[in-house]
């Protein structure tokens, strides 16, 4: 292995070429659109949207917010063959911070909040959109650091309460606000896109959800690939009123198990793949993955932000990783957001640029700027790479916060 070191500003970048590419056993999972925590990071995300839409159009910036500690609690259904019901709201627990005003100009928070959650859920789980039950701790404090003296204010206290957007210092100078890791890599096996088809295939809107309206959207698929034998369990559930009888829900099944084969000769073929479906269904007690919404979060079961996928939409404990929850974090300046993305981002384009294995971490130090992270380590399995090259790479990454800021503003991070 070699290896290179460089610094630009305040950081330093290590380069290491010739390493070794990932092979052998695969492990990996993916969460569907209506599994808990998913629906968690997808409405932290819509609710971060809406308030930065909101205060760009209104003050021309986005103000300081977080709604990452967003939390959904299962409700209680009561689930038949051929019908249920809601017996109980889900609890929607939005838990953060954001500016109340700026100047004198107040900001709808709770209302901008609860349209977008109600709008989510009309969207996402439509059974659900009249069985919610919100609750708000949204405050406007102050982070630790503000030392009260007998001058002015400390700049600290005016960060969610700003009298103008001068007030915000991100206008002159970017500082991250954490200290904290980005990390990505590529490509994704074949495999491990296997795992994320079957996953969307069973749980977003596509050709076969249509055509099978009992299909609920709690999907979560389970994989292991040695490279020669693979082995997948899922857990797709069905919808109550569309499912007559347990007949009905057994027919269904083999019907999922189809398309699983389906799927994987067409992105996997050759290989042998085991799937297992819905196991612990138990039919002659009736005990079966059968819900009235489609998801679990209708009866008991919780959804928490970070919990789910990560920002490249699979959770895979053999590729390096970390624990940053980027839904809902502010997309200015909040580096468990921008440094995961522009990690991830970064290591697709240098394995485009080398053709081998590329993984990508960048580590921040809190109140430094930005777009100088402390420490950047690219590492990379070919070892005929041109150094220049992919430090010119990194260093485009690094100053272009502000377009992904804006693309995140348009978008959300909804790669998961």
């Amino acid at each position: 292995m070699n290896r290179t070191m460089c610094t630009s500003g305040s950081s330093r970048i290590v380069i290491e070429t010739g390493g070794p590419a990932p092979d052998g056993t695969t492990i990996v999972e993916r969460k569907g659109f209506g599994h808990p925590d998913t629906l968690a990071d997808h409405l932290a995300e819509r609710l971060s949207q809406a308030y930065s839409r909101h205060t760009q159009e209104a003050f021309g910036a986005v103000l300081h917010h977080n709604f990452d500690k967003l939390a959904l609690l299962g409700g209680a259904s009561r689930v038949e063959y051929g019908a249920g019901g809601m017996k109980a709201p889900v609890r929607v627990l939005v838990n953060g911070r954001a500016a109340r005003a700026c100047g004198g100009t107040e900001i709808p928070v709770r209302e901008l909040a609860e349209q977008t959650i109600r709008e989510f859920f009309a969207e996402r789980l439509p059974e659900l959109a009249d069985h919610l039950d919100l609750h708000f701790h949204i405050t406007a404090n102050s982070s630790p650091g503000a030392v009260i003296t007998d001058t002015d204010a400390p700049e600290r206290t005016r960060w969610f309460a700003p009298r103008s957007v001068e007030d915000l210092r991100e206008r002159q100078t970017l500082i991250a606000n954490d200290t904290s890791i980005g990390t990505g890599w590529a490509p994704h096996t074949p495999f491990e896109v296997l795992v994320r088809e079957l996953t969307d295939g069973f749980s977003d809107v596509t050709p076969f959800t249509r055509a099978h309206p009992w299909c609920g959207s709690d999907v979560k698929v389970m994989g292991y690939y040695d490279g020669e034998q693979a082995d997948v369990v899922l857990c797709v559930p069905q919808k109550s009123r569309f499912v007559p009888d347990r007949a009905a829900y057994l027919a269904n099944k083999e019907t999922v198990l189809a398309e699983c084969r389906r799927i994987a000769a067409e992105y996997l073929p050759g290989t042998s793949v085991d799937f297992r479906l819905n196991v612990r269904d138990v039919p002659e007690k009736d005990e079966l993955y059968l819900t009235y919404s489609g998801s679990s979060i209708e009866s008991g079961d919780e959804g928490v932000v970070g919990r789910g996928n990560r920002v490249n939409g699979l959770i895979t404990p053999l590729r390096p990783m970390n624990m940053e929850g980027a839904s809902g974090k502010n997309p200015v300046y909040h580096v468990g957001k921008l440094y995961n993305l522009a990690a991830a981002r970064l290591a697709h384009r240098l394995h485009e640029e080398t053709g081998g294995h590329a993984e990508v971490h960048m580590v921040s130090a809190t109140g430094e700027p930005l777009d100088q992270p402390w420490r950047v380590l690219v590492r990379l399995s070919r070892p005929d790479v041109q150094v220049d090259t992919v430090q010119a790479l990194v260093l485009e990454t690094l100053a272009g916060f502000p377009t992904l800021t804006q693309e995140l503003v348009r978008e959300g991070v909804l790669l998961s």
